[in-house]
């Protein structure tokens, strides 16, 4: 048995902070508060708590201004200079820094920073269909796919290459459909998105 095959499997928490909030003034999202703090605490506090001990954390818009407000022990924070050019920049800088981290992480749990719907309970169903560097699965919710989403290693240099724009892994995931196992979290989260002014409504 080799050394990767005697260790645990790093599943790392990957969480895209990097949006600007055009639709919100210009507010970065990590920023936002929920429960008292920014976003992207919170979102890395469920990564944390669905078992998540590597965490990285995509940051662009105001990066500086949420390193400094934003309270982060422990996480990799990775800067995309080329987030304006949309979320599939983001996930290319987020592979690309879970790729190079010494620990040897086996898949990439990626977590979307403006969802706060999305709880321990979620993440944790998801992590816990990962299986080996070949799995693929994603969330469900009344049979529509969405976040958190699981990317084994071996899917991470096609993720990249088809990764573009505001499209994410939608194309990549799309081609590998038949692959992608579900995982229902209907009865558990709430999958919106904090995009626009109304829906500041969701945050407490």
């Amino acid at each position: 048995m080799t050394a990767a095959e005697d260790r645990s499997p790093v599943v790392a928490g990957l969480l895209l902070a990097a949006g600007g909030g055009r639709r919100l003034g210009g507010r970065p999202k990590a920023l936002l508060t929920h429960r008292g703090r920014p976003l992207v605490e919170h979102a890395v506090e469920v990564l944390r708590g669905a078992g998540c001990e590597v965490v990285h954390v995509v940051l662009g818009a105001s990066a500086d201004v949420v390193r400094e407000r934003a309270e982060l022990p422990g996480c990799v924070l990775v800067d995309n200079p080329e987030w304006a050019a949309g979320m599939g920049s983001s996930l290319r800088a987020g592979l690309s820094s879970l790729a190079a981290d010494a620990r040897g992480v086996d898949a990439a749990l990626v977590l979307l920073v403006d969802q706060p719907g999305i709880g321990v309970e979620a993440v944790a169903r998801v992590r816990a269909a990962y299986g080996s560097r070949d799995t693929l699965a994603a969330a469900s919710y009344d049979g529509e796919r969405g976040h958190p989403v699981l990317f084994g290693a071996g899917h991470w240099a096609g993720v990249e290459e088809s990764a573009v724009g505001d499209r994410g892994a939608r194309d990549y995931l799309a081609a590998h459909r038949d692959a992608i196992t579900p995982v229902d979290c209907s009865d558990v989260a709430e999958p919106y998105d904090i995009d626009t002014e109304a829906d500041l409504s969701h945050l407490e």
